[in-house]
């Protein structure tokens, strides 16, 4: 059975662009092609000022001490761009002290993710300490972005506590922990990624699938040619997985780009996560 809350559910981060899921490119010939399956989809309404939250230009000429007092006392929207743009400090006590405290108790879900993805950046045993403890939050896609912190800090030491992730009740968290579990595993991640092909969410489906095609092995392909012919499956997911059994597995794994490396990122808080390997 199939999570029917899954429509409202938004991007593992407001800032990833739809072109960085694995399904993003696919042609239709027109607009009966395009399956509506959601039909309980909600918009939701921001300000123009909550929009430029990870806008971090704003305050780059700020010091470290402003910012900090920006985390500490500002309204939501401050207190989110202050967090992702003191990602860009050099690592300080100071700086992570803060941005765990945040990262823990803000009473804003959005200052919390980012507050956990600035210290995956910054780094450190406490950083790494607290992002554990983060993948314990309230909010499904804080947990998300805890399982982007901790394959950014260390996915070998925190393997076990990311493959835990792929148990969560929310499917961002599962699809976060299933590239990163591939990026850690690489072929030996048939098993996960094969329980993956059934899983209630067509988003991490997509991903399953996705993942697939970096895996040499026949067990893979016949799940992707199933997939690939099943009707009853949402179009991207068949479009994915029909896509993955064109793709040479060597050379995916090799250009594989999830969460994988420690430099910063082309944009303000993007997730590594997201992004789409150039088959």
């Amino acid at each position: 059975m199939r999570d029917p809350e899954e429509a409202t559910d938004g991007p593992t981060d407001p800032r990833v662009h739809p072109e960085q899921s694995p399904g993003f490119g696919l042609e239709h010939a027109g607009l009966e092609d395009i399956e509506v399956s959601r039909e309980d989809v909600t918009i939701g309404e921001a300000t123009p000022r909550e929009l430029a939250a990870t806008d971090t230009s704003l305050i780059a000429s700020e010091s470290a001490e402003e910012k900090l007092e920006r985390l500490a006392t500002g309204d939501a929207v401050e207190r989110q761009r202050a967090a992702l743009s003191l990602a860009e400090e050099s690592h300080d006590p100071a700086i992570v002290e803060a941005l765990i405290t945040v990262g823990l108790q803000d009473e804003d879900a959005d200052v919390r993710q980012f507050a956990v993805e600035a210290l995956a950046k910054l780094g450190g045993e406490r950083a790494e300490r607290a992002a554990l403890e983060i993948t314990e939050d309230d909010d499904p896609w804080v947990r998300a972005e805890a399982v982007v912190a901790l394959d950014r800090l260390d996915r070998e030491a925190h393997a076990e506590r990311i493959e835990a992730a792929l148990h969560d009740e929310h499917h961002a968290v599962r699809r976060n922990a299933l590239v990163s579990i591939f990026k850690r595993r690489g072929e030996d991640a048939l098993g996960p990624l094969l329980d993956a092909v059934d899983d209630e969410s067509e988003r991490v489906r997509e991903w399953a699938v996705h993942l697939l095609a970096g895996v040499d092995d026949d067990r893979a392909r016949e799940a992707l040619r199933e997939t690939a012919n099943d009707e009853s499956e949402p179009r991207i997911v068949r479009g994915t997985a029909a896509r993955a059994l064109e793709a040479d597995p060597g050379r995916f794994r090799r250009q594989f780009t999830g969460a994988l490396d420690r430099g910063d990122t082309t944009l303000p808080g993007e997730d590594h996560l997201n992004r789409q390997p150039d088959l």
